[in-house]
């Protein structure tokens, strides 16, 4: 077993390859949950509002991005709409997977917000702080603190749905894996190192939120 590990992982350096699979697999992820949160803070807002247009353009967003498969989105938007923008694959995978993440984190912020409790609202504006104030000091703190276990689900989510991104030709950590396997012709050894790999990815980023979370509740104690 380790023999076959050796030649198919260890030599001709292949284990570079994922390596750099890896490096973009973090790369597309960590810039997309970032622009998903800050697409996700904007629309969730504009869903929240008093003005039909802003709750009509946000809701229109979250319903078609949420209501078609990501590997499609992720070809419609290379094929489609950047293919005469002349944009690199990994660039188009970014923007790809951050406006369809930031869909679903406008729906995991909205529901935070519109999740604590009125009387907070009330409380702030009794003290003289205008709605906006109220809502940048007393209700987004709070919210933050509820929907942090959504929000790390979306992200563990986010970075498993990167490895269709090799359906644009990005490579990633799922495409190295394919690519050891196609010039090896061992399928279960680049597979598996591949599904390990995302394991811990996902294990440890679960591990890490689990201990802010503790240290937000403890804050809250103190």
């Amino acid at each position: 077993m380790f023999q076959s590990f050796y030649d198919t992982m260890i030599a001709a350096d292949r284990w570079q390859l994922v390596l750099q699979g890896l490096g973009t697999t973090v790369l597309i992820a960590i810039c997309a949950i970032l622009i998903g949160t800050v697409l996700g803070c904007i629309f969730a807002l504009m869903k929240i509002s008093n003005s039909k247009l802003l709750r009509g353009i946000s809701n229109v967003y979250t319903t078609v991005i949420r209501g078609i498969p990501l590997a499609t989105q992720l070809m419609i938007f290379y094929f489609v709409i950047f293919a005469p923008l002349g944009l690199n694959r990994l660039l188009v995978a970014i923007l790809a997977y951050g406006i369809n993440s930031g869909a679903y984190c406008t729906e995991i912020f909205r529901a935070g917000i519109q999740g604590i409790d009125i009387g907070q609202t009330e409380a702030g504006r009794s003290l003289g702080l205008s709605k906006w104030q109220t809502l940048y000091k007393i209700v987004l703190p709070q919210a933050v603190k509820a929907v942090l276990p959504t929000y790390t689900s979306e992200f563990i989510v986010l970075i498993k749905e990167t490895s269709v991104a090799s359906f644009i030709a990005v490579t990633d950590l799922t495409k190295t894996g394919d690519m050891i396997r196609n010039a090896t012709y061992n399928a279960w050894i680049p597979l598996l190192t591949c599904a390990v790999i995302y394991l811990c990815l996902t294990l440890g980023l679960t591990k890490l939120f689990s201990v802010l979370e503790k240290r937000l509740a403890r804050s809250d104690r103190s």
